[in-house]
């Protein structure tokens, strides 16, 4: 098929390159404009625009595709569907009717569950057992359109955002490529209307821990939260980034550190801080973080 295909960032690469693998002619990359990266700030490319560059394809990068010569330049493209992918723009109803089967949007999620931004984080905080990928016929709402394919996978009880990141889009890239190849065969599904819940964004409001919570929530928000932005506490006035835990057994007052392997005692329970990060320094396993932290046993992490 000739496809336009509409991603911005490392969760799109993977189809990509499926699409690509798979023989489609990909009519033009439609990514998010560069963005002040690094230490310079100087504007870097997105990994769907980098990846894209480097496979010969057209790369296209409009603040908005709402103008009539953004959609006219679409449209030209005589696309037989658009792929869309963690793109960042809204397609308005002119982008959603110009490619002759529509546009097909990868969803991370088990729709109606968690439409809206942020699927994988959501899952993983609020203690879901499974999630998934849905191939979903787009429409002007907010990932409300039929469903042509999905596929579900356990969440690992250690798993974190970015492990399971990783799983999804591999998810993502086999079930596109099926749905194109079975396109006239497959029935979209209406989604029902119970069961809908959003995913909205993360606000890194929401990152700092708060230890009074249980600890399956403790855990469960740290796992969800990493890599980005991290689930943080300050100990000696440093901000420290926890990015992987799990649940221990153990109690005391909650904030406290109940182990010297960095065992740390919640409303209810306990959880073990096992990935952590300072402030401009890289991640670390909670043993090499200690030998220079040294966060003795009884020191209050609130």
């Amino acid at each position: 098929m000739r496809i336009v295909f509409m991603g911005t960032p490392e969760f799109s690469v993977t189809v990509l390159e499926a699409l690509v693998e798979a023989g489609h002619e990909i009519a033009a990359v439609y990514s998010q404009p560069p963005r002040p990266a690094g230490r310079g700030k100087k504007d870097r490319p997105g990994p769907v625009h980098a990846l894209a560059v480097a496979l010969g394809l057209e790369v296209r990068t409009p603040v908005s595709l709402k103008t009539p010569e953004a959609q006219a330049d679409f449209v030209a493209l005589q696309a037989d569907v658009a792929v869309v992918v963690a793109y960042g723009l809204i397609l308005p109803q002119a982008i959603l009717d110009a490619p002759l089967r529509g546009c097909l949007n990868i969803h991370a999620s088990l729709l109606p569950r968690w439409r809206g931004a942020a699927p994988i984080h959501r899952a993983i905080m609020a203690g879901d057992a499974q999630t998934g990928v849905c191939i979903m016929q787009m429409e002007a709402g907010l990932d409300t359109g039929p469903v042509l394919l999905r596929g579900a996978l356990d969440i690992g009880v250690e798993e974190t955002t970015a492990q399971l990141h990783d799983r999804l889009s591999v998810m993502g890239a086999d079930l596109i490529v099926d749905a194109l190849a079975r396109l006239d065969q497959l029935t979209a599904e209406v989604q029902p209307d119970e069961g809908v819940i959003y995913a909205e964004k993360i606000d890194k409001a929401e990152s700092r821990i708060d230890w009074a919570l249980p600890a399956t929530q403790v855990d469960r928000m740290i796992r969800g939260l990493s890599p980005f932005p991290g689930a943080w506490f300050e100990h000696a006035g440093v901000r420290i980034k926890v990015l992987g835990s799990r649940l221990v057994d153990g109690s005391g007052q909650a904030g406290r550190v109940i182990d010297s392997a960095l065992h740390v005692a919640c409303g209810e329970g306990a959880v073990a801080l096992t990935s952590l990060q300072k402030a401009g320094k890289g991640v670390q396993d909670a043993d090499v973080f200690q030998r220079g932290a040294q966060i003795t046993v009884g020191t209050d992490l609130n």
